[in-house]
Parts: structure tokens; sequence; C-alpha cells
């Protein structure tokens, strides 16, 4: 299992960008928009992956991991 699995990342319409918008809550700030939701899939796990490699080279501990919450399913309780 690669590292970034253990990060929750989103990808999701956003009427106001008028595109896709990739984040990794917990992991880092922003993201990653287009058009195109596998293409800013794809490029939200690179980041994820960079991010987490910069973390390694500066030394600087993991975040917690944010994945295997079932976040989707607790999110279908605030709807």
């Amino acid at each position: 299992m690669k590292r970034s699995a253990r990060y929750v990342k989103i990808v999701e319409w956003s009427d106001e960008d008028r595109c896709y918008v990739g984040s990794a809550p917990g992991l880092l700030y922003g993201g990653c928009h287009g058009d195109d939701e596998l293409a800013v899939f794809e490029e939200l796990s690179q980041i994820v992956e960079e991010t987490i490699e910069l973390y390694i080279k500066e030394g600087r501990p993991l975040p917690p991991a944010t994945s295997g919450r079932d976040y989707a399913n607790k999110m279908q309780h605030v709807a």
C-alpha cells in the first residue's frame, strides 16, 4: 500500500469555480482543479505523494491518516 492511500482524496464539482476541485483534507491546504474529473484525481494523487515526500524530507511527522474513517457514509447524515 502506498503511503498516500492513508489520506482521503476528494474530487468534486464546484458550481462557483465551474470545474472539478480536488483536495486532501487533513494533509494539505489547497489542491488542484480542472475540467476533467479523472485528470484532477490523478493530479491530486501526485500532489499527495509529493506532499508526503516533503514531510519526510523535512523530518516532520506525517499528519494522522484520514482514510478508513467512512467519511462518505457519515456525510449522508449531514445532508
